[in-house]
């Protein structure tokens, strides 16, 4: 593997869904080894790492993200063998491993939580938030659970409730407890020493609870968006000050920190909050002691992603994390697939994918996206996600985003996998879109992906250069990415219709041709076609 210890800034990473990627052995749900069989694939687009989501051992409650043991493989998923298989496979195919690792809470089935439950005085029973009723009965705060309903869950044994800011079968880890720090660390060595090369942090911001436990504050109307929780859930009709976002979490991400560092490895976190997301990326990416890259949700919220929308991102990037790095993506396994979200033409997804391999950042790519990916229709009775079943039919769930794969039109599941039935159906619409077609089709959006992320790694200063004078002009989205060698002047039009712009002044040399990069006319204008960029480039750097 390339020894740079920065590898991961301005990185391209592609999330793996493993139960919908490739089944290898016919039980209709992906695995470990259907994800060694298409990882050539994934080598292909020339990515430089992959996030598998988890995979650990689950009552599958939530997919994985209930995790019953964290040093072991799902049967479902295949066995530690497996997963040792896919490291050497991608590691031989120079790329990196990223896996999930879900520490702010556990499944209820861990061992840790049924110790933890069976009195309030065994060594675990301060591992998870229990807390004692108000002298009504009620839970003892107002909190409320992303997944709907009250925060806590009341416990016969130990006459308590539990914090659960997902489902009720999800308990909250007490990280106020350092044994409860100690144990997760252990975890990541864990993985570490099997040579995973780092760490995707799920709900980062969520490791802590307030300890007095207060109330959170109402939010008025105006400030609410459905970023995190859809509209219909009451989880956004509060200030979050309490449930999440503690303090406490600084002094934890330097000691994770302290052991990604003695293995060269990175963490990538995931910053669940609409209200001060950036700030909180600010806090826990900077100053070189904390994880290395966050990302927040202001790409795969709802609003469309206009010229104006990204410019007004990154001044409030540079007010706030001017010192963080950043992660972006459009899409991933939590939020409706970008091309439905913002009802993307075929000419927009290729504007955006140009756009996304210009901006500073790493970028992030989830599977299908490359194909372009409609969002699926799940009809009720096929839904697994237990989110969508709560708020059907207002918000469908996310199984619309984690349909399988399709790899060819014209196999059984779009050759995802030969079982009768697979665990989510394979949309028919998504056929047409399936990698074996694409191949052969020269205008594919997926060679699209494929030259613009060899464009990005030709061009070292989108990876890793500064970015400068962000201007939105209608449409059109502007700046300069500027390196020690180099500098490339960016622009997109990010809209239907042809705009026209003025190049800067000097020693320009126009560049970016195989992604269809406009270049400056006899009248000495740019002329952008819809989605259309400019790209110029000059030696020299700043």
């Amino acid at each position: 593997m390339p020894s740079d210890p920065e590898w991961w800034r301005g990185a391209a990473i592609y999330q793996i869904y493993p139960r919908s990627f490739q089944d290898s052995n016919g039980d209709g749900v992906g695995d470990l080894l259907g994800i060694v069989e298409r990882l050539p694939y994934v080598a292909s687009l020339g990515v430089d790492a992959i996030w598998i989501s988890p995979f650990f051992p689950s009552p599958m409650k939530d997919f994985g993200y209930d995790v019953s043991d964290y040093c072991d493989v799902d049967p479902i998923f295949g066995s530690l063998a497996d997963f040792d298989a896919l490291l050497d496979t991608a590691h031989a195919l120079g790329l990196r491993v990223m896996i999930d690792l879900v520490l702010s809470h556990s499944s209820d089935q861990h061992p840790w939580f049924i110790e933890s439950r069976a009195s309030r005085d065994n060594p675990r029973a301060d591992w998870y938030v229990w807390a004692d009723p108000k002298p009504d009965g009620t839970p003892p705060n107002n909190w409320l659970s992303i997944f709907g309903g009250a925060a806590w869950a009341w416990d016969g044994a130990r006459e308590q409730y539990y914090l659960h800011n997902f489902l009720a079968s999800q308990p909250d880890l007490n990280l106020h407890c350092e044994t409860v720090q100690d144990a997760l660390l252990d975890v990541a060595r864990f993985w570490l020493d099997r040579g995973v090369d780092g760490f995707r942090l799920d709900t980062i911001n969520f490791y802590f609870a307030d300890r007095q436990l207060r109330d959170n504050p109402p939010l008025p109307p105006d400030e609410r968006n459905d970023n995190i929780a859809p509209r219909v859930n009451p989880y956004n009709h509060q200030r979050h000050l309490h449930d999440k976002n503690q303090p406490e979490n600084l002094d934890f991400l330097r000691r994770f920190r302290g052991v990604l560092d003695g293995y060269g490895a990175v963490a990538l976190g995931e910053i669940g909050d609409a209200q001060c997301d950036l700030e909180l990326l600010g806090e826990y990416t900077s100053g070189g002691d904390k994880v290395q890259m966050c990302y927040a949700f202001d790409f795969l919220a709802k609003t469309p992603l206009t010229a104006a929308r990204i410019a007004e991102v990154y001044a409030r990037l540079d007010r706030v994390a001017a010192e963080g790095w950043v992660c972006w993506a459009l899409s991933n396994h939590d939020v409706i697939r970008h091309a439905t979200r913002w009802d993307l033409s075929p000419a927009a997804l290729r504007g955006f994918t140009t756009l996304m391999i210009c901006l500073k950042g790493t970028i992030c790519l989830y599977q299908g996206e490359e194909l372009g990916l409609p969002e699926a229709h799940v009809p009720f009775d096929a839904l697994q996600d237990p989110y969508g079943i709560a708020f059907w039919p207002e918000f469908k769930g996310r199984d619309g985003c984690r349909t399988p794969m399709v790899w060819s039109a014209g196999a059984l599941h779009g050759g995802f996998s030969t079982a009768p039935r697979t665990w989510l159906p394979v949309p028919h619409e998504h056929l047409s879109h399936a990698v074996d077609l694409q191949e052969r089709a020269p205008e594919a959006l997926l060679h699209h992906y494929r030259r613009a992320l060899a464009f990005r790694h030709a061009n070292p200063v989108l990876a890793k250069g500064a970015l400068v004078n962000m201007v939105a002009q209608g449409d059109v989205l502007s700046f300069t990415r500027v390196g020690e060698a180099a500098e490339m002047f960016c622009a997109v039009n990010l809209g239907d219709r042809p705009a026209t712009l003025t190049p800067p002044d000097g020693d320009w040399l126009a560049v970016g041709g195989e992604i269809n990069a406009a270049h400056p006319g006899a009248d000495g204008l740019v002329h952008l076609g819809p989605w259309q960029p400019c790209l110029l480039l000059r030696h020299g750097g700043g």
